[in-house]
């Protein structure tokens, strides 16, 4: 292993490469208030961060006892694409990126974007082209999304590197278990800041 301690760098996408997090909080409170669902922004960001679109309703059901129309789904999908055709970049994202790739360190996305959408924001945000065909989505491990560790294994899998030499990069309490239950150090990103590694449930 190189001297830094890794030998590959593993991103989530939205919030740690990208800037969605405002924009999509405020497209769930739109969409949660056309349904009679009140919440702040704290708690969206709680019940959304992370989490697959079916996690979301799952946490809804359970704490407030709303389950979702049969259309609720489609309608999602349809306002989540439309919503990502601009997507902010992180301070830094791209430089880091180029500076992984002059250094010879390899590097991929695993995020827990639906896969059409995952290729929407990487377009939108312009980084495509540093990271086509090592951006990895749930549809690729039978759906098993974060907090599951299965795609982080993918995704070190299909840079040739053990997961547990891979740094994970995350921002999210589903994203820094499943980082860690792949058994990588895992940095949390969080508002701008790095924590220490995580080597425990409990981070």
């Amino acid at each position: 292993m190189p001297a830094h301690g890794f030998a590959a760098v593993l991103f989530d996408l939205d919030g740690v490469l990208i800037d969605t997090e405002s924009r999509i909080t405020e497209l769930w409170g739109d969409i949660f208030a056309q349904h009679d669902l009140h919440l702040t922004p704290a708690e969206i960001t709680r019940l959304t961060s992370g989490q697959r679109f079916g996690g979301v309703l799952a946490q809804l059901e359970a704490e407030r006892g709303w389950k979702a129309p049969e259309d609720f789904l489609p309608m999602l999908d349809e306002r989540f694409n439309g919503a990502f055709g601009h997507v902010p970049l992180i301070a830094g994202a791209r430089e880091t990126l180029l500076a992984l790739g002059r250094a010879a360190v390899p590097f991929a996305v695993a995020s827990n974007s639906q896969h059409n959408r995952l290729f929407l924001k990487l377009r939108g945000a312009g980084l495509l082209d540093l990271l086509e065909g090592r951006a990895f989505d749930p549809s690729l491990v039978g759906k098993r999304g974060k907090p599951a560790p299965d795609l982080y294994l993918y995704a070190a899998a299909q840079l040739g590197i053990p997961a547990p030499q891979c740094l994970v990069v995350e921002d999210s309490v589903p994203g820094v278990a499943a980082g860690v239950a792949a058994g990588g150090p895992c940095g949390g990103y969080w508002q701008a800041v790095i924590f220490s590694p995580a080597t425990s449930s409990d981070s």
